[in-house]
């Protein structure tokens, strides 16, 4: 390794250090009692990262061979990783103390997952690609099942496990296929193999690869483990699952379909339109009949993955600036959703069903209002920020002659909006039950409030992150 690779993985080789740090902090230092500490660290080297990978950065370094890229379009997706990450961390801390969950292995298995999401996003080889994959589903399978006094836990970190292995088993059936057809597993050897006109071989190896990052994306038809492991992992997790990861896994799928096989644009926009279509739809349709917020929100984020990979199937440069805005507005009002959802509770014990938030309003109406900015920002409605990411990834799916699939955006869109209303219904008018508390934690109150406000006040230049997503799709598709 030369000192040109080792700059280029700097911030990750720092999140790994703090991870192997804290391991040892928490092994010698009493476990559990350094937990808080251990957190808040991870959460303020997790934003100072970040803020040195926005800022610091430029340009483009290849590392390791081409196994390592470091460009603009890797840069944007790690400072969303490590900010809704740290967003996480912060507002899981008096949940996870107060149900005896703060464990310190807890914070250093986010931070595990996350090196390996920096990893994915700046992978250029298969091999770096499986690496990074493995790095961050192993720490997730941990995470998912650390309530393990709980039934639902441990049978969502056991679906996710087995499902997860074999979703990597498609992905390497893939992998081996393409290195088998294309001689090489360098993105850069393999999209010179595919050229214009790619063997079956190599075609068979695409699809592989794009049926193992679906399971990622939690995209229909492979979304099987989503509501159960939403509903079954401690919503602190619930909540990192419905962030960082998302991000991760469509950034990878992007740098695959245009790295490796940006000569076959049409080939694989075919499968990703079709995995968008049966996304939105599936997602829609069966959140309707959800009680539950945590597995209504699966499925809400199984049809906002359908958005995102509308933008993707775009093909174009336009494309990928529509998904990486799209991703980037998703996660930062998943964040305050799930701030909302971790303050719901009764004498003291989380409540998910949706009918404990009836005459919501009257008890706390700052908290009611801001939920209904962030669900109407959800549900696409104007002039709310979420209106303009679906506004853009449909624009981009129009200007790559995809005009059937922003039909078919459009239509879903309609559906969508039902289940968000219905909350809100239930907030202003639904009939009164017995109260949820009316005080929210501090940090997820102010967590609530500035992601509703950023909803209303991002209609201005959605703060910069068009511009930043431009460069970062520049970047990629050149």
């Amino acid at each position: 390794m030369t000192a040109a690779d080792f700059q280029a993985v700097l911030p990750e080789f720092v999140v790994a250090a703090l991870a192997m740090l804290g391991l040892l902090v928490g092994v010698y230092t009493g476990k559990d009692k350094t937990a808080p500490a251990i957190l808040r660290t991870t959460a303020a080297v997790f934003a100072v990262v970040a803020l040195w990978i926005g800022f610091s950065g430029e340009g483009t370094r290849i590392a390791f061979g081409g196994m390592f890229i470091d460009d603009a379009f890797s840069r944007f997706s790690k400072v969303v990783i490590l900010l809704s990450g740290a967003a996480v961390l912060l507002m899981s801390e008096n949940y996870m103390a107060r149900r005896d969950l703060l464990r310190f292995e807890y914070p250093i298995l986010v931070a595990l997952a996350t090196v390996g999401m920096m990893m994915m996003v700046s992978a250029g080889d298969l091999i770096a690609l499986y690496m990074g994959l493995e790095l961050q589903s192993l720490a997730l399978y941990v995470i998912a099942s650390l309530r393990r006094d709980s039934l639902k836990s441990t049978e969502a970190g056991l679906k996710y496990f087995i499902l997860g292995a074999l979703s990597s088993g498609l992905l390497l059936y893939g992998a081996s296929l393409t290195y088998g057809y294309a001689g090489t597993t360098l993105f850069s050897g393999i999209i010179l193999a595919v050229g214009d006109e790619p063997s079956i071989g190599l075609i068979f190896g695409l699809v592989f690869i794009a049926a193992g990052l679906a399971f990622k994306v939690s995209a229909a038809p492979f979304h099987m483990w989503t509501p159960d492991v939403y509903e079954g992992a401690p919503t602190p997790i619930t909540a990192f699952f419905a962030t960082a990861p998302k991000m991760a896994a469509m950034a990878l799928l992007a740098r695959v379909v245009h790295d490796a096989f940006g000569g076959i644009v049409s080939d694989w926009q075919q499968i990703l339109a079709f995995l968008s279509v049966l996304s939105m739809f599936l997602g829609g349709v069966a959140a309707i009949g959800q009680s539950n917020i945590k597995r209504l929100m699966a499925y809400s984020s199984i049809a906002h993955m359908g958005y995102a990979l509308m933008g993707l199937s775009a093909g174009t440069v336009m494309g990928v600036q529509a998904m990486l805005v799209y991703m980037a507005i998703y996660v930062t009002m998943n964040v305050g959703t799930f701030a909302f959802i971790l303050s719901i509770e009764r004498d003291g014990r989380p409540v998910t069903d949706i009918s404990a938030l009836n005459q919501f309003s009257r008890r706390d109406p700052t908290r009611a209002l801001a939920m209904l900015v962030l669900l109407f920002s959800l549900a696409g409605v104007p002039p709310l920020v979420g209106f303009f990411a679906k506004y853009s990834v449909l624009l981009a799916a129009v200007d790559a002659n995809l005009a059937w699939l922003a039909v078919a955006g459009v239509i879903a869109s309609v559906i969508n909006a039902f289940y968000y209303l219905r909350i809100v219904y239930y907030m202003y008018f639904g009939e009164e039950v017995e109260p949820v508390d009316a005080k929210a934690h501090p940090v997820l109150w102010g967590f609530l409030v500035v992601s509703a406000a950023a909803m209303v006040l991002g209609v201005v230049n959605l703060f910069g992150v068009e511009g930043f997503a431009a460069t970062a799709a520049a970047a990629l598709v050149d």
